[in-house]
């Protein structure tokens, strides 16, 4: 075996042949877990304005595009191949408006009691959140920039606690 595939096969999710395969969670004990993700949507401040005072073509910008990102986090294992369908305790996101922008910061926080942790449904939820809010939007601006998907947090697991540096 070569010193490649010897490094290949203590990577998770590579086999020993170094093709990708899902991690067995199995004999790992379930515990809780959160992870809260972030994503920033920048716009021209006409749009963000129209979507403000409730005057984008598609109806409730925010509403909607908040829904998704709930949705998306209970569709992550059908989405990222290598995930694990977990039963997620809780799902939230939030979308605040940014002037300084101008644009959104999304938010979502997602929980669980299970062998693995939830970074990607979180992830996920944010992201589906922001391509929801360009969707609604679009008709006004094709010019929106989703920008910054990021993990902030995450706890539970054995690897423990991440906080950002940022």
């Amino acid at each position: 075996m070569t010193q490649e595939y010897s490094q290949k096969s203590s990577l998770t999710h590579l086999n020993s042949q170094g093709q990708a395969q899902m991690v067995d969670v199995s004999s790992k004990p379930a515990t809780r877990r959160q992870a809260v993700a972030a994503a920033q949507v920048r716009m021209q401040r006409a749009t963000f304005q129209a979507i403000e005072t409730g005057n984008a073509p598609k109806g409730d910008v925010l509403a909607t595009a908040r829904l998704a990102g709930i949705m998306a986090a209970k569709q992550t294992a059908n989405l990222i191949p290598l995930c694990h369908p977990l039963p997620l305790h809780q799902v939230e996101v939030h979308i605040q408006p940014d002037s300084q922008l101008p644009g959104y910061q999304i938010q979502a926080s997602v929980t669980t009691k299970a062998e693995t942790g939830v970074e990607m449904e979180a992830l996920t939820a944010v992201s589906v959140a922001a391509l929801t809010l360009y969707d609604m939007a679009k008709a006004l601006e094709k010019s929106i920039q989703i920008e910054s998907i990021r993990l902030l947090s995450k706890t539970g697991g054995k690897s423990g606690e991440y906080q950002s540096p940022s």
